[in-house]
């Protein structure tokens, strides 16, 4: 799938909803729990369950990111499925440190 920031996606097996902030110059893969997400216009009431290993859950107001391909995405409604990239789960992105201020 090709992203372009401000593209709003979601899961087809969970609540999860996300917005892409960086998108990768190459087309990747991005599923949820699993499955491949959607568009969220084009997304219907999600079916089944997550899979096995990709059941982590998502976290309101986070954001998941992969620096190493470039993309980034921030979650808009919490679920049950982690988010993966290529059959990679995402991590949460950490907080940069702020200077020291001796």
């Amino acid at each position: 799938m090709e992203l372009k920031p401000g593209t709003k996606l979601r899961s087809t097996v969970c609540t999860t909803e996300v917005v892409v902030i960086r998108a990768p110059s190459d087309p990747v893969e991005l599923t949820c729990g699993g499955a491949a997400v959607v568009l969220s216009a084009d997304a219907g009431d999600p079916v089944g369950a997550p899979a096995e290993g990709f059941a982590a859950g998502t976290l309101l107001g986070k954001r998941y990111a992969d620096e190493e391909l470039g993309i980034e995405l921030l979650c808009s409604k919490p679920g049950d499925g982690s988010l993966a990239v290529n059959g990679t789960v995402l991590d949460v992105k950490g907080a940069k440190p702020l200077p020291a201020s001796d």
